[in-house]
Protein backbone atom coordinates (compact mmCIF):
# COMPACT_ATOMS: atom_id res chain seq x y z
CA UNK A 1 0.00 0.00 0.00
CA UNK A 2 1.33 3.43 -0.92
CA UNK A 3 1.78 6.17 1.62
CA UNK A 4 -0.46 8.39 -0.48
CA UNK A 5 -3.33 5.96 -0.10
CA UNK A 6 -6.09 7.57 2.06
CA UNK A 7 -6.74 4.21 3.71
CA UNK A 8 -3.15 3.98 5.08
CA UNK A 9 -3.01 3.76 8.85
CA UNK A 10 -6.64 2.56 9.23
CA UNK A 11 -7.74 -0.91 10.18
CA UNK A 12 -8.40 -2.87 7.03
CA UNK A 13 -12.03 -3.76 6.32
CA UNK A 14 -13.49 -7.01 5.25
CA UNK A 15 -12.14 -8.27 2.05
CA UNK A 16 -9.08 -5.98 2.29
CA UNK A 17 -5.43 -6.98 2.62
CA UNK A 18 -3.26 -6.48 5.72
CA UNK A 19 -1.86 -2.93 6.27
CA UNK A 20 0.32 -1.06 8.80
CA UNK A 21 -0.93 -0.72 12.43
CA UNK A 22 -3.30 2.05 13.48
CA UNK A 23 -1.26 4.86 15.19
CA UNK A 24 -4.22 6.21 17.18
CA UNK A 25 -4.94 2.82 18.62
CA UNK A 26 -1.30 2.32 19.58
CA UNK A 27 -1.27 5.68 21.44
CA UNK A 28 -4.48 4.76 23.34
CA UNK A 29 -3.00 1.42 24.34
CA UNK A 30 0.16 3.13 25.65
CA UNK A 31 -1.84 5.60 27.77
CA UNK A 32 -3.94 2.78 29.16
CA UNK A 33 -0.91 0.79 30.23
CA UNK A 34 0.63 3.88 31.87
CA UNK A 35 -2.58 4.58 33.83
CA UNK A 36 -2.78 0.98 34.95
CA UNK A 37 0.81 1.14 36.20
CA UNK A 38 0.26 4.28 38.28
CA UNK A 39 -3.10 2.96 39.44
CA UNK A 40 -1.46 -0.14 40.91
CA UNK A 41 1.12 2.01 42.75
CA UNK A 42 -1.64 4.21 44.24
CA UNK A 43 -3.60 1.19 45.31
CA UNK A 44 -0.48 -0.26 46.96
CA UNK A 45 -0.10 3.00 48.94
CA UNK A 46 -3.62 2.72 50.31
CA UNK A 47 -5.27 5.24 48.05
CA UNK A 48 -8.33 4.67 46.11
CA UNK A 49 -8.14 3.93 42.41
CA UNK A 50 -7.89 7.12 40.38
CA UNK A 51 -6.82 9.22 43.48
CA UNK A 52 -3.76 11.54 42.93
CA UNK A 53 -0.55 10.94 45.07
CA UNK A 54 -0.35 12.62 48.46
CA UNK A 55 1.98 15.54 49.33
CA UNK A 56 4.11 13.35 51.59
CA UNK A 57 4.77 10.92 48.80
CA UNK A 58 5.68 13.69 46.45
CA UNK A 59 7.98 15.34 49.08
CA UNK A 60 9.85 12.10 49.76
CA UNK A 61 10.67 11.66 46.10
CA UNK A 62 11.80 15.27 45.67
CA UNK A 63 13.99 15.09 48.79
CA UNK A 64 15.66 11.97 47.51
CA UNK A 65 16.28 13.64 44.19
CA UNK A 66 17.67 16.79 45.85
CA UNK A 67 19.99 14.72 48.06
CA UNK A 68 21.31 12.87 45.05
CA UNK A 69 21.95 16.15 43.22
CA UNK A 70 23.65 17.61 46.32
CA UNK A 71 26.00 14.62 46.60
CA UNK A 72 26.92 14.91 42.95
CA UNK A 73 27.48 18.65 43.36
CA UNK A 74 29.81 18.16 46.34
CA UNK A 75 31.68 15.36 44.58
CA UNK A 76 32.42 17.72 41.71
CA UNK A 77 34.76 19.64 44.05
CA UNK A 78 37.40 16.90 44.01
CA UNK A 79 40.38 17.41 41.68
CA UNK A 80 43.81 15.79 41.25
CA UNK A 81 47.12 17.65 41.08
CA UNK A 82 49.89 15.61 39.41
CA UNK A 83 53.52 15.75 40.56
CA UNK A 84 55.25 18.72 38.98
CA UNK A 85 52.04 20.73 38.89
CA UNK A 86 50.35 23.21 41.19
CA UNK A 87 46.65 23.84 41.78
CA UNK A 88 45.38 27.41 42.17
CA UNK A 89 42.02 27.71 43.94
CA UNK A 90 39.78 30.72 43.19
CA UNK A 91 36.80 31.81 45.28
CA UNK A 92 34.35 33.73 43.11
CA UNK A 93 37.26 34.49 40.79
CA UNK A 94 39.63 35.71 43.53
CA UNK A 95 42.83 33.88 44.48
CA UNK A 96 42.53 31.76 47.63
CA UNK A 97 45.41 29.29 47.83
CA UNK A 98 47.97 27.18 45.97
CA UNK A 99 47.77 23.41 46.43
CA UNK A 100 50.49 20.81 45.99
CA UNK A 101 50.37 17.44 44.26
CA UNK A 102 47.72 14.91 45.35
CA UNK A 103 43.94 14.50 45.61
CA UNK A 104 42.41 17.86 46.59
CA UNK A 105 38.93 19.21 47.30
CA UNK A 106 37.46 22.67 47.03
CA UNK A 107 33.95 24.04 47.15
CA UNK A 108 32.13 23.17 43.95
CA UNK A 109 31.31 25.56 41.18
CA UNK A 110 30.26 28.37 41.22
CA UNK A 111 31.64 29.04 44.70
CA UNK A 112 35.21 27.94 43.97
CA UNK A 113 37.13 26.93 40.88
CA UNK A 114 40.65 25.64 40.33
CA UNK A 115 43.38 26.08 37.74
CA UNK A 116 46.11 23.48 37.14
CA UNK A 117 49.51 24.98 36.32
CA UNK A 118 52.30 22.74 34.99
CA UNK A 119 55.64 23.88 36.46
CA UNK A 120 57.84 21.08 35.10
CA UNK A 121 56.85 21.18 31.44
CA UNK A 122 59.30 22.86 29.08
CA UNK A 123 57.71 25.31 26.67
CA UNK A 124 59.39 26.55 23.48
CA UNK A 125 59.02 29.83 21.63
CA UNK A 126 60.47 30.20 18.14
CA UNK A 127 61.61 33.62 16.93
CA UNK A 128 62.39 34.24 13.29
CA UNK A 129 60.92 30.96 12.00
CA UNK A 130 58.06 28.53 12.56
CA UNK A 131 58.59 24.77 12.90
CA UNK A 132 61.46 24.82 10.40
CA UNK A 133 64.43 27.11 9.83
CA UNK A 134 63.50 27.39 6.15
CA UNK A 135 60.12 28.81 7.12
CA UNK A 136 61.39 32.26 8.00
CA UNK A 137 59.52 35.18 9.51
CA UNK A 138 61.54 38.12 8.24
CA UNK A 139 59.74 40.61 10.45
CA UNK A 140 61.26 38.86 13.47
CA UNK A 141 64.56 37.55 12.10
CA UNK A 142 66.13 40.63 10.45
CA UNK A 143 68.26 42.57 12.95
CA UNK A 144 70.75 45.44 12.72
CA UNK A 145 74.27 45.05 14.14
CA UNK A 146 76.55 47.69 15.63
CA UNK A 147 78.46 48.16 12.34
CA UNK A 148 75.16 48.81 10.51
CA UNK A 149 74.88 45.42 8.83
CA UNK A 150 71.63 43.46 8.54
CA UNK A 151 71.73 39.92 9.92
CA UNK A 152 69.13 37.18 9.51
CA UNK A 153 68.88 35.32 12.84
CA UNK A 154 66.61 32.47 13.95
CA UNK A 155 66.65 31.29 17.55
CA UNK A 156 64.53 29.31 19.99
CA UNK A 157 63.78 30.04 23.64
CA UNK A 158 62.89 27.29 26.11
CA UNK A 159 61.27 28.26 29.40
CA UNK A 160 59.44 26.83 32.39
CA UNK A 161 57.12 28.33 35.01
CA UNK A 162 58.39 29.24 38.45
CA UNK A 163 55.43 31.12 39.98
CA UNK A 164 51.87 30.00 39.16
CA UNK A 165 50.25 33.12 40.65
CA UNK A 166 52.28 35.53 38.49
CA UNK A 167 51.77 33.34 35.46
CA UNK A 168 47.96 33.30 35.85
CA UNK A 169 47.20 36.78 37.13
CA UNK A 170 49.91 39.03 35.63
CA UNK A 171 49.82 37.77 32.03
CA UNK A 172 47.02 37.80 29.58
CA UNK A 173 49.00 36.02 26.82
CA UNK A 174 52.15 34.53 28.40
CA UNK A 175 53.57 33.04 25.19
CA UNK A 176 53.34 36.37 23.35
CA UNK A 177 54.96 38.09 26.33
CA UNK A 178 57.91 35.68 26.28
CA UNK A 179 58.28 36.06 22.50
CA UNK A 180 58.30 39.86 22.65
CA UNK A 181 60.75 39.91 25.57
CA UNK A 182 63.07 37.47 23.77
CA UNK A 183 63.02 39.48 20.56
CA UNK A 184 63.66 42.72 22.45
CA UNK A 185 66.61 41.31 24.39
CA UNK A 186 68.14 39.69 21.32
CA UNK A 187 67.90 42.88 19.27
CA UNK A 188 69.59 44.76 22.07
CA UNK A 189 72.53 42.33 22.26
CA UNK A 190 72.95 42.12 18.48
CA UNK A 191 72.75 45.91 18.17
CA UNK A 192 75.78 46.21 20.47
CA UNK A 193 77.90 43.62 18.59
CA UNK A 194 79.79 43.53 15.32
CA UNK A 195 78.58 41.43 12.41
CA UNK A 196 81.57 39.05 12.41
CA UNK A 197 81.23 38.53 16.15
CA UNK A 198 77.56 37.59 15.77
CA UNK A 199 78.12 35.23 12.83
CA UNK A 200 81.23 33.39 14.03
CA UNK A 201 83.05 33.51 17.32
CA UNK A 202 80.40 35.19 19.49
CA UNK A 203 77.35 33.01 18.97
CA UNK A 204 77.54 31.27 22.34
CA UNK A 205 78.29 34.51 24.15
CA UNK A 206 75.34 36.26 22.51
CA UNK A 207 73.03 33.41 23.54
CA UNK A 208 74.18 33.67 27.17
CA UNK A 209 73.90 37.47 27.28
CA UNK A 210 70.48 37.45 25.65
CA UNK A 211 69.20 34.83 28.12
CA UNK A 212 70.24 37.05 31.03
CA UNK A 213 68.60 40.10 29.45
CA UNK A 214 65.37 38.13 28.81
CA UNK A 215 65.21 36.92 32.38
CA UNK A 216 65.73 40.42 33.78
CA UNK A 217 62.98 41.78 31.56
CA UNK A 218 60.50 39.00 32.46
CA UNK A 219 61.25 39.35 36.18
CA UNK A 220 60.62 43.08 35.93
CA UNK A 221 57.17 42.34 34.46
CA UNK A 222 56.51 39.60 37.09
CA UNK A 223 55.53 36.98 34.53
CA UNK A 224 56.47 33.94 36.61
CA UNK A 225 58.57 32.58 33.72
CA UNK A 226 62.08 31.14 34.02
CA UNK A 227 64.22 31.02 30.85
CA UNK A 228 66.02 27.67 30.75
CA UNK A 229 67.89 27.82 27.44
CA UNK A 230 68.41 30.01 24.39
CA UNK A 231 69.57 28.29 21.19
CA UNK A 232 70.67 30.18 18.09
CA UNK A 233 69.49 28.07 15.17
CA UNK A 234 70.92 30.10 12.31
CA UNK A 235 72.70 33.39 11.69
CA UNK A 236 73.58 34.63 8.23
CA UNK A 237 73.39 37.72 6.03
CA UNK A 238 70.18 38.38 4.09
CA UNK A 239 69.66 36.34 0.93
CA UNK A 240 69.98 39.43 -1.28
CA UNK A 241 73.66 39.91 -0.36
CA UNK A 242 74.57 36.28 0.32
CA UNK A 243 76.79 35.90 -2.77
CA UNK A 244 78.81 39.05 -2.05
CA UNK A 245 79.14 38.07 1.55
CA UNK A 246 80.42 34.61 0.58
CA UNK A 247 83.12 36.25 -1.54
CA UNK A 248 84.13 38.45 1.35
CA UNK A 249 84.22 35.45 3.67
CA UNK A 250 86.42 33.49 1.27
CA UNK A 251 88.81 36.44 0.95
CA UNK A 252 88.98 36.73 4.69
CA UNK A 253 89.64 33.02 5.02
CA UNK A 254 92.46 33.27 2.46
CA UNK A 255 93.94 36.18 4.38
CA UNK A 256 93.73 34.23 7.60
CA UNK A 257 95.31 31.18 5.97
CA UNK A 258 98.21 33.20 4.59
CA UNK A 259 98.66 34.87 7.92
CA UNK A 260 98.80 31.50 9.64
CA UNK A 261 101.31 30.20 7.09
CA UNK A 262 103.51 33.26 7.61
CA UNK A 263 103.26 32.87 11.36
CA UNK A 264 104.19 29.19 11.03
CA UNK A 265 107.21 30.08 8.88
CA UNK A 266 108.20 32.76 11.39
CA UNK A 267 107.87 30.29 14.24
CA UNK A 268 110.10 27.86 12.35
CA UNK A 269 112.86 30.21 11.15
CA UNK A 270 113.22 32.77 13.93
CA UNK A 271 113.82 30.30 16.79
CA UNK A 272 116.43 28.48 14.70
CA UNK A 273 118.19 31.76 13.88
CA UNK A 274 118.08 32.80 17.51
CA UNK A 275 119.45 29.42 18.54
CA UNK A 276 122.27 29.65 16.00
CA UNK A 277 123.13 33.18 17.11
CA UNK A 278 123.14 32.11 20.75
CA UNK A 279 125.35 29.13 19.91
CA UNK A 280 127.84 31.28 18.00
CA UNK A 281 127.86 33.83 20.77
CA UNK A 282 128.57 31.16 23.36
CA UNK A 283 131.27 29.64 21.17
CA UNK A 284 132.90 33.04 20.76
CA UNK A 285 132.78 33.60 24.50
CA UNK A 286 134.26 30.16 25.08
CA UNK A 287 136.99 30.75 22.52
CA UNK A 288 137.84 34.11 24.07
CA UNK A 289 137.96 32.66 27.55
CA UNK A 290 140.10 29.76 26.31
CA UNK A 291 142.59 32.05 24.54
CA UNK A 292 142.85 34.36 27.53
CA UNK A 293 143.25 31.43 29.88
CA UNK A 294 145.96 29.89 27.65
CA UNK A 295 147.78 33.21 27.43
CA UNK A 296 147.62 33.67 31.16
CA UNK A 297 148.82 30.11 31.68
CA UNK A 298 151.71 30.54 29.24
CA UNK A 299 152.70 33.79 30.92
CA UNK A 300 152.63 32.15 34.33
CA UNK A 301 154.64 29.19 33.03
CA UNK A 302 157.18 31.50 31.45
CA UNK A 303 157.59 33.35 34.73
CA UNK A 304 158.17 30.08 36.55
CA UNK A 305 160.69 28.98 33.89
CA UNK A 306 162.46 32.32 34.19
CA UNK A 307 162.78 31.86 37.92
CA UNK A 308 164.25 28.39 37.47
CA UNK A 309 166.50 29.61 34.65
CA UNK A 310 167.96 32.27 36.90
CA UNK A 311 168.83 29.60 39.42
CA UNK A 312 170.54 27.14 36.95
CA UNK A 313 170.89 28.43 33.39
CA UNK A 314 172.76 25.41 31.95
CA UNK A 315 170.38 22.85 33.37
CA UNK A 316 167.37 24.86 32.24
CA UNK A 317 168.71 25.22 28.69
CA UNK A 318 169.26 21.46 28.48
CA UNK A 319 165.75 20.84 29.81
CA UNK A 320 164.19 23.27 27.39
CA UNK A 321 166.07 21.67 24.51
CA UNK A 322 164.87 18.19 25.45
CA UNK A 323 161.29 19.30 25.89
CA UNK A 324 161.35 21.05 22.51
CA UNK A 325 162.78 18.00 20.79
CA UNK A 326 160.21 15.81 22.52
CA UNK A 327 157.41 18.06 21.38
CA UNK A 328 158.68 18.04 17.80
CA UNK A 329 159.25 14.30 17.65
CA UNK A 330 155.83 13.53 19.17
CA UNK A 331 154.12 14.95 16.10
CA UNK A 332 155.79 12.57 13.60
CA UNK A 333 155.80 8.83 13.22
CA UNK A 334 159.16 8.34 11.43
CA UNK A 335 162.57 9.94 11.99
CA UNK A 336 165.66 9.59 9.81
CA UNK A 337 169.01 10.57 11.42
CA UNK A 338 172.04 11.14 9.19
CA UNK A 339 175.47 10.46 10.67
CA UNK A 340 178.06 12.77 9.12
CA UNK A 341 181.12 10.64 9.95
CA UNK A 342 180.07 7.20 8.69
CA UNK A 343 177.38 8.09 6.12
CA UNK A 344 174.97 5.79 7.95
CA UNK A 345 171.26 6.52 8.21
CA UNK A 346 169.55 5.80 11.54
CA UNK A 347 165.81 5.01 11.33
CA UNK A 348 163.52 5.33 14.36
CA UNK A 349 160.07 3.68 13.85
CA UNK A 350 158.14 5.88 16.23
CA UNK A 351 154.80 4.66 14.90
CA UNK A 352 155.61 1.14 16.05
CA UNK A 353 156.86 2.46 19.36
CA UNK A 354 153.63 4.43 19.89
CA UNK A 355 151.52 1.38 19.05
CA UNK A 356 153.48 -0.74 21.50
CA UNK A 357 153.27 1.90 24.17
CA UNK A 358 149.50 2.11 23.68
CA UNK A 359 149.17 -1.69 23.85
CA UNK A 360 151.28 -2.45 26.91
CA UNK A 361 153.95 0.10 27.68
CA UNK A 362 157.14 1.50 26.18
CA UNK A 363 159.35 -0.87 24.11
CA UNK A 364 162.62 -2.15 25.32
CA UNK A 365 165.90 -0.49 24.27
CA UNK A 366 167.12 -3.35 22.02
CA UNK A 367 164.05 -2.93 19.76
CA UNK A 368 165.41 0.30 18.33
CA UNK A 369 168.69 -1.01 16.87
CA UNK A 370 166.89 -4.02 15.30
CA UNK A 371 165.38 -1.73 12.69
CA UNK A 372 168.60 0.08 11.87
CA UNK A 373 169.78 -0.54 8.34
CA UNK A 374 173.45 -0.28 9.45
CA UNK A 375 173.09 -3.49 11.52
CA UNK A 376 171.81 -5.41 8.54
CA UNK A 377 174.10 -4.05 5.83
CA UNK A 378 177.46 -3.67 7.64
CA UNK A 379 177.66 -5.04 11.22
CA UNK A 380 181.34 -4.25 11.42
CA UNK A 381 180.81 -0.55 11.18
CA UNK A 382 178.33 -0.34 14.10
CA UNK A 383 180.96 0.55 16.70
CA UNK A 384 182.43 3.18 14.47
CA UNK A 385 179.08 4.70 13.89
CA UNK A 386 178.37 4.91 17.62
CA UNK A 387 181.79 6.48 18.19
CA UNK A 388 181.01 8.99 15.51
CA UNK A 389 177.68 9.96 17.13
CA UNK A 390 179.13 10.50 20.62
CA UNK A 391 181.07 13.70 19.74
CA UNK A 392 177.91 15.11 18.07
CA UNK A 393 175.86 14.50 21.21
CA UNK A 394 178.57 16.15 23.34
CA UNK A 395 178.66 19.12 20.99
CA UNK A 396 174.92 19.46 21.04
CA UNK A 397 174.78 19.58 24.84
CA UNK A 398 175.14 23.04 26.43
Amino acid sequence: MSLNDPQWGKRPGSGGGEGPPDLEEMWRNFNQKLNNLFGRRRRAGGGAPGEPPSLKQVGGGVGLLIGLVLVLWLASGFYIVVEGQRGVVLTFGKFTEVTDAGLRWRLPYPVQTNEIVDLSGVRTVEIGYRNNVKTKVLRESLMLSDDENIIDIQFAVQYILKDPMDYLFNNRRPEDTVMQAAETAFREIVGKSKMDFVLYEGREQIAVDSQKAMQDLLDRYKTGVLISKVTMQNAQPPEQVQAAFDDAVRAKQDLERQRNEGQAYYNDVVPKARGTAARLFEEANGYGQRVVANAEGEAARFKQILIEYDKAPAVMRQRLYLETVQQILSSTSKIMIDAKAGANLLYLPLDKIMQMSGAGGLPEAPSVPQTQPSDVAAPATGARSRDTLRPREREGRP
